[in-house]
């Protein structure tokens, strides 16, 4: 079970350095503070089951919270993974419903549980709490539309190239060789985007021998993301865009921004094929 950890966490501190609650006038934040309590959960740890009443909503001070879908045929479809300073729950809480997801920490983290009945009272009377719980429920909608548009109208390697790019700083809008750090496992990371894990370990490979990207263990460095971009608009796969459980081996077109050089498949350092290399 979660640890309680209110008795070793300044919560009113914690608060105050969320991005939702970033400004909020010091009354409200000493008022949320004592209607919340910090919750420790070990890797593997549930917090709450498809089913469970939502009777408030969760912040993560560090560590990751993976949110999915579970299956009687024992997989589960990724939704989303919740990392430092991001909440999650807030639309369940706000409409009094049952959890459609069950929540399972990836590993070592630390949450701020906020009760329902602080959020509902400051609703009703403070403007700006009202406002800043909009703005997080807008920004959540946001995230659940773009990824509508990228499981219907993306391909898997379209899929996957707009997510490296928004790990990239300032979202993708970054110039300059960037190495960045995939934050979850192959199989989360597949799940998420919708693919299989052999199709994201194609899709890898494919880009690898393409020049865009070199692969070192869960370090992808990205030499030219413009180049990157270039090709996430002119990408075309003759695939499905939604993968199944079953890998297949379509025809399959990529269509590459120019470049002067290849990359080698291979890992310079090691010599193993790319897709080896991330577990």
């Amino acid at each position: 079970m979660p640890q309680n950890t209110e008795n070793r966490v300044d919560t009113a501190k914690l608060l105050a350095r969320m991005p939702l609650f970033d400004g909020l006038p010091q009354g409200q934040t000493a008022l949320l503070a004592a209607h919340s309590r910090g919750m420790h959960l070990s890797r593997g740890e549930m917090l709450f089951q498809k089913g469970d009443v939502a009777n408030g909503f969760y912040l993560v001070v560090y560590g990751q919270v993976k949110l999915a879908f579970p299956s009687f045929s024992g997989n589960e479809k990724v939704v989303d993974v919740i990392g430092p300073n991001q909440s999650f729950g807030e639309a369940v809480m706000l409409a009094q419903r049952t959890y459609p997801v069950f929540a399972q920490a990836i590993m070592d983290t630390l949450l701020i549980h906020v009760t329902r009945d602080v959020v509902f009272d400051l609703l009703e009377n403070a403007p700006s709490f009202a406002r800043r719980m909009l703005i997080g429920l807008a920004m959540h909608n946001h995230s659940l539309v773009h990824d509508i548009e990228s499981f219907t109208l993306r391909s898997s390697a379209q899929r996957v190239i707009d997510y490296l790019l928004q790990l990239c700083p300032s979202d993708g809008n970054c110039e300059g060789r960037i190495d960045i750090i995939l934050p979850t496992s192959k199989q989360i990371t597949a799940s998420r985007l919708n693919l299989t894990p052999e199709t994201l370990s194609r899709i890898l490979h494919d880009l690898a021998e393409a020049g865009l990207i070199e692969v070192q263990g869960k370090r992808i460095s990205i030499s030219n993301p413009q180049r990157l971009r270039v090709t996430l608009a002119a990408t075309h796969m003759d695939e499905s865009h939604s993968e199944t459980s079953r890998p297949r081996a379509p025809k399959r077109t990529l269509a590459v921004a120019p470049a002067k050089t290849r990359a080698n498949i291979r890992c310079a350092k090691t010599r193993k094929p790319i897709t080896e290399l991330w577990a």
